[in-house]
């Protein structure tokens, strides 16, 4: 039995997330794709078999990834660069395998990761725009950038993140270490960048509609220190839509 891992880049949009979906559908919802269903059902194809392709975690509906690490167990004797091709060449355009590698039997893409990177993208200018309305979040208002980068800091280290978990989340523990976050700055796009030992159901994107509110002057300078000793999730901002978030990269014991 070998165990292969993938290296996954897509854009979320046209799917409801990572996870195949758990509840049943009826026939006026509609089928729900989801990422790890299309990739699933590629590799029944080429590998004659069924394997369960487990990811580092899940990504949310209009989510999109640089690079999503995955892996799955096989019987296949099929070398990883023909596996990789053949991936490529079934699956939609807006899923590409960026590598394929056989990795110890003890490796384990969501266990086995350290920390994960994630990079929200904000448009702030007056117009929004046509080429990336489904790839960053469209922010009229005039951003005081440098208190974002001085409030961000409150964020870094290891705190209880219970202002900024959305409310109805199975995690119980919302002890999370902050590594690092950077808010960068390239013509009229904004990045945050945010790298964690572990994130909570919606931590990101209220992390950024906080940082937003700030910028903006909605919530005063101070904000984000009161906000996360308040474990609560009414005092931060609001949820920053999906589609200007990306899993950047996921982090392993071994450098990769």
């Amino acid at each position: 039995m070998r165990l292969i891992r993938l290296d996954i880049e897509y854009d979320g949009t046209n799917y409801c997330g990572w996870q195949i979906q758990s509840h049943r559908v009826t026939r006026s919802e509609g089928h729900k794709r989801t990422i790890q269903e299309t990739i699933e059902r590629a590799l029944r194809r080429i590998l004659q078999e069924r394997v369960r392709v487990i990811g580092s975690g899940r990504t949310d509906a209009g989510v999109h990834a640089f690079c999503q690490t995955a892996h799955f167990k096989t019987n296949s004797a099929i070398p990883v660069e023909g596996l990789q091709k053949a991936l490529n060449a079934l699956l939609p355009q807006d899923i590409a395998v960026l590598t394929a590698k056989e990795e110890k039997s003890s490796f384990h893409s969501r266990f086995g990761a350290v920390s994960k990177v994630y990079r929200y993208t904000i448009l702030n200018r007056s117009c929004r725009s046509a080429l990336l309305a489904k790839r960053a979040y469209f922010c009229p208002w005039q951003l005081d950038i440098a208190l974002m980068k001085s409030e961000a800091e409150a964020l870094l280290g290891r705190h209880d993140f219970s202002s900024f978990r959305a409310s109805g989340s199975a995690n119980k523990d919302a002890v999370r270490t902050i590594r690092r976050v950077a808010v960068a700055q390239k013509g009229r796009l904004l990045h945050i960048d945010i790298e964690a030992d572990g994130f909570l159901y919606n931590m990101v994107r209220i992390i950024v509609g906080t940082l937003i509110d700030i910028g903006r002057g909605k919530l005063p300078a101070g904000s984000m220190k009161r906000i996360l000793k308040a474990r609560d999730r009414k005092k931060a901002g609001f949820t920053a839509p999906p589609e200007g978030l990306y899993l950047v990269k996921v982090k392993y014991q071994i450098s990769n």
